[in-house]
């Protein structure tokens, strides 16, 4: 959950309930207890995440009270993950695929943090003949932009640069577009990383068109309640603090008015 996407945390808990698989029950309902609990710990492990929160809801919702035996059970949570853990990944694929076809040749970008999403996006459109310049801040907390940034570095026809969250206005001013990945978005609100409301607010104010993609799986209309996490202090830094304190949230909270459009994989969106 510290280096990789909300998608990839998604199908990695999904899949560890199959562990389940070879535990041992005395009834269905013991089964489907035990289903139920695990789902909600792995859930409760990061409550930002909407994609974990959907995966997790989708599998218990696909084998609760569907089965008469406890093998059928079991059968029929195999089945569940291997649907639950495609959807994810064609989700994801499919987001990509649209938004590589809004990326034209010759453009520069702004992106924060690390999706691989975005990341697939970027490949898709580089791999069609695309020639890309790409702007990448280094994205607190764990600098994951850097990770970013060296992915991108390798992508023929694309040439990454690396700047601090701070120098956004500079890289803004050079930048054709903004493209950012997604948590999740629940309501009129759009969470992302930390550092991407003052982002998409130059972007706004230098008319920047601000682009943001996931999976459909992460617009959430009820039952979801996002949750802000605040991470280590030693992240910020390793000696101690003396008279003040140390603060380190994880994301940020964008007014969704802010984005020009969202694309999924059902497609793009104008806001």
């Amino acid at each position: 959950m510290q280096t990789h996407s909300s998608s990839v945390v998604a199908v990695k808990a999904t899949r560890a309930l199959t562990e389940l698989l070879g535990r041992e029950y005395a009834s269905v309902e013991e089964y489907e207890t035990d289903l139920e609990r695990n789902a909600r710990v792995l859930r409760r492990a990061n409550p930002s995440h909407a994609s974990l929160f959907s995966a997790m809801r989708s599998v218990v919702d696909g084998v609760t009270g569907r089965a008469d035996t406890v093998a059928d059970a079991k059968a029929l949570t195999r089945e569940t993950i291997d649907e639950v853990v495609e959807d994810i990944e064609l989700g994801k694929r499919r987001a990509a695929e649209n938004l590589a076809e809004t990326i034209e040749d010759g453009t520069t970008f702004l992106t924060h943090d690390y999706s691989t999403t975005v990341l697939e996006g970027v490949e898709t459109a580089a791999t069609a003949g695309r020639h890309l310049t790409g702007y990448v801040t280094e994205a607190r907390p764990r600098y994951l932009g850097r990770k970013t940034a060296r992915t991108l570095a390798v992508i023929d026809r694309v040439e990454p640069h690396l700047l601090v969250d701070a120098a956004v206005a500079h890289a803004l001013r050079e930048a054709d577009r903004v493209i950012l990945g997604l948590t999740c978005v629940v309501d009129d609100t759009y969470y992302n990383r930390v550092g991407t409301f003052p982002m998409v607010a130059v972007a706004n104010e230098l008319d920047v068109p601000v682009t943001v993609v996931g999976s459909s799986s992460k617009l959430i209309d009820e039952g979801f309640v996002f949750e802000e996490e605040e991470r280590p202090p030693s992240e910020i830094m390793l000696e101690p603090a003396e008279g003040f304190e140390l603060e380190n949230p994880t994301y940020d909270a964008t007014p969704l008015d802010l984005v020009d459009e969202i694309v999924t994989d059902e497609g793009v969106r104008t806001l």
